[in-house]
């Protein structure tokens, strides 16, 4: 393999655009940040557009964003050859030290401790998204028990929470299976440090608490009363939609006005989630007229079972009323925390010549953080923020960090709306 070429930290690179290249970047890449706009503009005729290995990886992401989502096959061909040339210089240079050497057998070690970390890791992930499925994340895990041994190990694992530590020291407390997947990831955090004797504790209790998620998970899939598919009326093409979503029992509340080209609902998921402020971190479902849409490569094995339609085919034209009647249905985010959106469907408006889709056009107040416990655990964390006395502040600040709940831009939910969700799916 090429070595990387060492450079100063904050070093710039030569990227070398063509006069065509430089308009297409700036006429074709939708919301590109102003200090990459005045970079290519700033630029002689002739010379290389200066960036550092930073602003490169930056400046690829909307390169690349803008390529992954035209249908313009000639512009997609341009703008991967003007990420392949930013590839190229990412690839054979680097602003890291290079790692110090170690002995083979040490390296042998080192890539079986992280290739079971990495195990342990997929199985309690695995366990969630089962988990988040059947609704039960942060129910108890039933029959589930550790010996003092096994609490002693978890108590000295430095990932375990502290709120978890506290029950660990009560014999009789019951955990949560989000609780015992926590368990199982901290673990696979400690794996690696410490002695033989050490290592071998931690993989046999994770290997343990493993197979209690999964015994206290299997089962409880049980199958809903089967739905009637509803025959699809074909959509128009090109149909402007306009949608306000609310966060359900936010108060004052959260919502967002959301304009969108007729797509898919996996799609108008993307749309929403970026137009929140949401990560796409966990699992997602529509509810429309009684009928419940989801993606089959996310519920996998279930989502026969629970008679869900397929919320990658089916497109908003599909199921909304051909009349342009305002018409609401229900949008759910992480079945654990249980965020629920109500999507009211406000007609469609005509397509404004030079505009680009999608839009934010107005909204109010940031988007709660990720897994901080539902609508209710999110002011309860706002209440702790507001207190420095409060017993949680320090922790949920070290967590998060400053919280600004009436922050909102529209203009930054229009641009993160444009720039889409990462492709996981070329990722499997």
């Amino acid at each position: 393999m090429t070595s990387k070429k060492l450079i100063r930290p904050g070093e710039k690179l030569p990227l070398k655009l063509t006069a065509d290249e430089r308009t297409l970047v700036l006429d074709q890449v939708n919301c590109l940040d102003d200090e990459y706009m005045e970079a290519v503009r700033g630029a002689a005729p002739g010379q290389p557009v200066m960036l550092s290995l930073d602003e490169l990886d930056d400046f690829g992401g909307y390169i690349s964003a803008e390529a992954n989502h035209t249908t313009n096959k000639k512009l997609q061909k341009k703008l991967d050859a003007i990420f392949q040339q930013i590839q190229d210089l990412l690839d054979t240079h680097t602003d890291e030290e290079p790692p110090k050497t170690v002995k083979i057998e040490d390296a042998r070690k080192a890539k079986v401790l992280s290739d079971q970390t990495v195990q342990i890791a997929e199985w309690a992930a695995k366990a969630l998204i089962a988990a988040e499925q059947l609704g039960i994340k942060n129910k108890w895990l039933e029959h589930f028990c550790l010996a003092p041994a096994q609490r002693e190990v978890l108590l000295l694992v430095p990932g375990v929470s502290k709120v978890i530590k506290s029950k660990l020291l009560i014999k009789e407390s019951s955990f949560t299976v989000a609780e015992v997947a926590s368990m199982a990831m901290a673990l696979a955090e400690d794996l690696p440090d410490g002695g033989p004797q050490k290592q071998v504790a931690v993989l046999f209790l994770a290997k343990y608490l493993i197979d209690q998620l999964q015994d206290g998970i299997v089962g409880k899939a049980k199958p809903k009363t089967p739905k009637a598919k509803t025959s699809k009326a074909k959509a128009s093409a090109g149909t402007l939609y306009q949608f306000k979503i609310a966060l359900v029992g936010s108060e004052p509340p959260i919502w967002r006005r959301i304009q969108v080209i007729d797509c898919t609902l996996d799609k108008f998921h993307e749309h929403i989630q970026t137009a929140m402020g949401w990560t796409n971190s966990h699992l997602h479902q529509f509810t429309i007229n009684k009928h419940v849409y989801a993606d089959p490569m996310l519920m996998e094995e279930n989502f026969d079972e629970m008679e869900y339609l397929d919320s990658t085919t089916n497109r908003l034209g599909d199921i909304l009323p051909k009349n342009g009647k305002r018409f609401s249905f229900a949008y759910e985010y992480d079945f654990g925390d249980g965020w629920d959106h109500e999507i009211l469907f406000e007609g469609s408006p005509k397509l404004e010549p030079g505009k680009k889709y999608p839009l934010c056009l107005e909204g109010e107040r940031a988007c709660p953080p990720e897994d901080v416990g539902g609508i209710g655990g999110f002011y309860e964390y706002l209440q702790a923020l507001a207190d420095p006395k409060h017993e949680q502040h320090e922790q949920f600040m070290e967590w998060c960090g400053p919280f600004d709940p009436d922050e909102f831009d529209p203009g930054k939910a229009t641009k993160a709306m444009k720039k889409g969700l990462p492709d996981w799916r070329s990722e499997m």
